[in-house]
């Protein structure tokens, strides 16, 4: 366990968990982030810092993106990271993450915008929360109520959830 005053860092990359609809007309649009907002109305206590490293679908996220998430995850004084990411590309940034030595990564997203009623925004963040204090060393992915191995674990699009794989 981590001693209290040990802050987590939570980086946030865009994806559904921030995506905010603005009328009948628009498209969804990533927008300001909504995680120290979620983290107050769970009212969590443990320190902790949040850190916008860029505001875009999963989908848009680039090479140069990506290495600037690891760059910033290696030269952190905090040893406990979790990224709100977009589904989509999660186990592709979780891939360049995995030679980053001594910290515990949790990536974590939403199916649904936090700023809807019935998100399940709320519940992943809990858990990766709860998942970085807790594993050992590596990167992990936390949804739907599951704390995967990042390297252990697929997007299943059809059913609309993370699975396990057998490797």
């Amino acid at each position: 366990m981590l001693p209290t005053e040990t802050p987590i860092l939570l980086l946030t990359t865009g994806g559904t968990i921030d995506k905010i609809y603005f009328d009948a007309l628009s498209d969804y649009q990533v927008g300001e982030s909504v995680v120290a907002r979620l983290l107050e109305i769970g009212r969590v206590r443990r320190p902790f810092r949040v850190e916008e490293i860029t505001r875009k679908d999963s989908l848009e996220l680039t090479e140069a993106d990506r290495t600037a998430i690891h760059e910033r995850i290696a030269a952190a004084r905090e040893a406990h990271v979790i990224i709100t990411h977009g589904t989509d590309t999660m186990t592709e940034t979780a891939k360049v993450l995995a030679d980053i030595p001594h910290k515990v990564i949790v990536l974590v997203g939403a199916l649904a915008p936090a700023r809807f009623s019935e998100s399940d925004a709320s519940f992943n963040l809990g858990m990766a929360f709860a998942a970085v204090q807790c594993a050992e060393p590596g990167v992990y992915i936390a949804m739907s109520g599951s704390v995967f191995r990042a390297d252990r674990v697929v997007k299943d699009r059809a059913k609309g959830l993370f699975v396990a794989t057998g490797d």
